[in-house]
């Protein structure tokens, strides 16, 4: 029925007569070869599926794509300008009694919401109490610990999760300027900033690798940036599941040079003394541990540490 609805009769039909023969037949088994019976049992191309069996094992590697495919949890922050994490889950609770709440153990602010359904038409959450944030996330913020007063860039900020994080860290008395190429996204961001009730963080539509971006009011030099640079994205498959089917091995590498220019780009532009943060939402070498080895090798920056996550 919902083909037929969303498609055509025709196409219904097709559909009804397959699963007539699934209903009939069952369904074939998968085939013999491990990385083929991987791929078909676990919805993975091959390509994926060698990686992570060379990185993990055959047995880990099943677990690790089997949760590629499971769904998404749903991470709030407590705006801490606004509400602590108790007060903010025990709004969140209030209005959604049968949903569970767990508090992070990683982040102070991050709570972990199970069976709230549309969390966006929460009060706390349109009062700006709290706001959607993956947890992962939040601890980048966590990581550099803003403070009043500092020049932030975050570069690539897409929505703006880690720039009103940045700027309710810093007591909303810092200055961030947000930078990304898509303006709704700079938009959207814009207005998360305004429900938290956040002043500090300035949106700039623009393009890192212009020289022209770094004149006006992005030319003097930032204590901290931020660069959550484009990439493969296999670290959030959960969240989009159709990635694995369009991303091949070869965009890898083009990825890399990428956020290799995006890197040349802000470390210029980096104070003495200052603090630069790299992070994807990948796990290839080439764009995490390599890159920052090569980063290193030609700017002479003190690699202060390394930190990944795999998704809970």
């Amino acid at each position: 029925d919902a083909v037929k609805n969303s498609r055509s009769q025709k196409l219904g039909n097709f559909a009804n007569a397959l699963l007539r023969a699934l209903a009939r037949n069952g369904e074939p088994p998968p085939p013999p070869d491990p990385v083929a019976r991987l791929g078909v049992v676990e919805s993975a191309p091959d390509w994926l599926v060698r990686d992570a069996v060379a990185r993990f094992g055959a047995e880990e590697a099943a677990r690790f794509l089997a949760a590629l495919n499971a769904p998404a949890p749903l991470w709030l922050r407590a705006n801490t300008l606004r509400a602590t994490r108790d007060q903010a889950m025990r709004a969140v609770a209030a209005e959604r009694p049968d949903a569970r709440l767990t508090p992070s153990d990683a982040v102070p602010e991050a709570f972990r919401v199970d069976g709230a359904g549309d969390v966006a038409q929460l009060t706390a959450f349109a009062t700006g109490l709290c706001t959607a944030q993956d947890v992962a996330a939040q601890r980048i913020a966590r990581l550099v610990a803003p403070a009043a007063g500092e020049r932030i860039l975050d570069a690539c900020a897409g929505v703006g999760g880690k720039s009103t994080h940045l700027a309710a860290l810093a007591g909303d008395a810092a200055h961030i300027d947000a930078v990304d190429q898509n303006a709704t996204k700079l938009a959207l961001g814009a207005d998360t900033a305004r429900r938290l009730g956040l002043s500090s963080v300035h949106p700039h539509a623009c393009d890192l690798l212009d020289p022209a971006t770094w004149a006006g009011p992005l030319a003097q030099p930032y204590d901290l940036v931020i660069l959550d640079a484009p990439c493969s994205g296999l670290g959030v498959l959960r969240r989009h599941p159709d990635a694995k089917w369009r991303l091949q091995p070869t965009d890898v590498p083009r990825l890399a040079a990428l956020q290799a220019q995006l890197l040349d780009a802000v470390v210029a532009h980096l104070a003495p003394g200052g603090t630069l943060v790299y992070s994807v939402c990948t796990f290839t070498r080439a764009e995490g541990p390599a890159q920052i080895a090569a980063l290193v090798a030609r700017t002479g920056l003190t690699l202060a540490g390394e930190w990944r996550t795999w998704p809970p």
